[in-house]
């Protein structure tokens, strides 16, 4: 590749990589191109605090996580909602998953209400415990609990309903 495609390629993968981190914490494309765009728009402002030493692909991913998190915080307020009740419920294993693509899965996790996503996202995908979570978005441990439970539910349900669609 020359100079020139190398730069090209390297841009589009940087962008395909930060969307598709977008894509796990938004309810549609549409969301997930706004999160992105305000996540670049800080990286560029703070590029300077960038250190070389550093993974920028994890960098970058930080950025993007927080950004959308701020995002849901700023929804919140925008819309205040009752905090969910403090529910701990047992989660069955859901045979069939496998059937299911990675885009097939993505769309049921956006579908989520965005406090159940938020959680579902940051735990299970990105690997954060139910402490950092509550720090996070300002909610109470048990609270994260309870949303990765219901969100849980949520998708189970919709897989088996899929799976019923499928075996029909």
């Amino acid at each position: 590749m020359t100079g020139e495609h190398n730069t090209c390629f390297t841009r589009l993968h940087i962008l395909t990589y930060a969307k598709s981190i977008g894509l796990r914490y938004a309810a549609n494309e549409a969301d997930a191109d706004e999160i992105v765009n305000d996540a670049f728009l800080k990286v560029f402002t703070q590029l300077d605090k960038y250190k070389d030493n550093l993974s920028f692909a994890g960098w970058l991913r930080r950025i993007i996580i927080n950004t959308a998190i701020d995002r849901y915080r700023k929804q919140l307020r925008e819309q205040p909602t009752a905090e969910l009740a403090h529910a701990q419920q047992e989660i069955t294993e859901v045979s069939g998953l496998e059937q299911l693509h990675a885009e097939e899965l993505l769309q049921l996790v956006q579908q989520l209400p965005p406090a159940y996503r938020m959680v579902f996202v940051l735990y299970a995908i990105e690997g954060y415990n139910h402490a950092e979570i509550g720090e996070k978005l300002g909610i109470s441990e048990g609270t994260s609990k309870s949303n990765l439970a219901k969100a849980r539910q949520k998708l189970q349900k919709r897989i088996l309903e899929i799976q019923q669609t499928l075996a029909e």
